[in-house]
């Protein structure tokens, strides 16, 4: 068994969600996995995240997640913390993925909340949580993200007072008051990172203690750039860069975005393959609405956007 070099407290900055290659029969390409590993890495990013939902997570099996997991731990070593997403309908489900991965050098959990149509009373969640973090013995960051089972910020502090374990949450409602809120009450207790796309800079500027979210994925140089001029008190750059950067998220953004991210990123020289059915693959124009925007905005990226 492999045990993280690393501690909940390292979890901060930017931490892409890596994306899945898959071939055109759907099998995953590892050698393009490896690549976008060393890519990131190469990026200057502060920690990856495996099997989530821009790594089309909800479609792997159980031993596809603990394939990935152990090539991700095998190129990152110990430069960075590695976190595995586990999205489960069950709690039974739940801790089934996470001990997959548990011997693998797995810094975090990144967990949602059970998710298929039916919402979840608030003594069943922290049930849901507790019990998952007593069953493998690695801490959990709440991944908040289920619409119709949404949990509180009141929730969530809940349950990270009164669960050993869970260390923290990945905050993605698109809400940066909820965020702001979960800051406050819940920040000197926990991690706290913003999965707001379009609000990159006004997650960290509001107290985050990073990000992990799709536009880090399809820009892990401007993001790692922001963290950077943010750490530096260059708070008007970090802002202007911002706004530049959302303009490519405008692009990206849909509801087929993990494809669109997928071809953002392959625009930088990286195989990101195609992503696994029903997701719709990035129509002509959104391609085109990419390579329009990514250079005029960022132009100092030098990526192959005319390719």
């Amino acid at each position: 068994m492999t045990t993280s070099t690393f501690l909940p407290a390292d979890i901060r900055g930017m931490l892409p969600p890596l994306v899945t290659p898959f071939t055109p029969d759907e099998a995953i390409d590892e050698a393009a996995f490896r690549l976008q590993i060393r890519y990131m890495i190469g990026q200057g990013v502060h920690g990856l995240v495996v099997g989530g939902s821009a790594g089309e997570g909800f479609t792997l099996s159980q031993d596809e997640l603990r394939r990935l997991t152990a090539i991700a731990a095998e190129e990152i070593g110990d430069r960075v913390p590695l976190l595995a997403g586990i999205i489960a309908d069950s709690t039974r489900e739940a801790i089934a993925r996470a001990r997959a991965v548990a011997d693998l050098g797995v810094c975090a959990l990144q967990v949602t909340p059970a998710h298929y149509i039916f919402r979840t009373d608030d003594e069943s969640m922290l049930a849901h949580f507790r019990d998952i973090a007593a069953a493998v013995g690695l801490p959990v960051l709440i991944y908040n993200v289920i619409p119709w089972n949404y949990l509180s910020p009141t929730l969530l502090v809940r349950i990270i007072e009164g669960v050993p374990g869970v260390v923290g949450v990945k905050q993605s409602a698109g809400d940066l008051r909820l965020l702001s809120d979960l800051v406050v009450s819940a920040g000197a207790k926990g991690r706290i990172l913003g999965a707001i796309d379009a609000l990159v800079y006004p997650c960290l500027a509001v107290g985050a203690h990073g990000m992990v979210s799709q536009i880090l994925t399809a820009l892990p140089g401007p993001c790692v750039r922001m963290w950077n001029l943010i750490e530096a008190g260059r708070h008007a750059e970090a802002l202007e860069l911002h706004q530049r950067m959302g303009r490519v998220w405008n692009a990206i953004n849909g509801d087929n975005r993990v494809a669109v991210t997928k071809f953002t990123l392959s625009l930088q020289g990286v195989p990101t393959g195609r992503t696994r059915r029903p997701l719709a693959a990035p129509s002509e124009a959104q391609m085109a609405g990419v390579r329009a925007v990514i250079n005029l905005v960022l132009p100092d990226l030098d990526l192959r956007a005319t390719a």
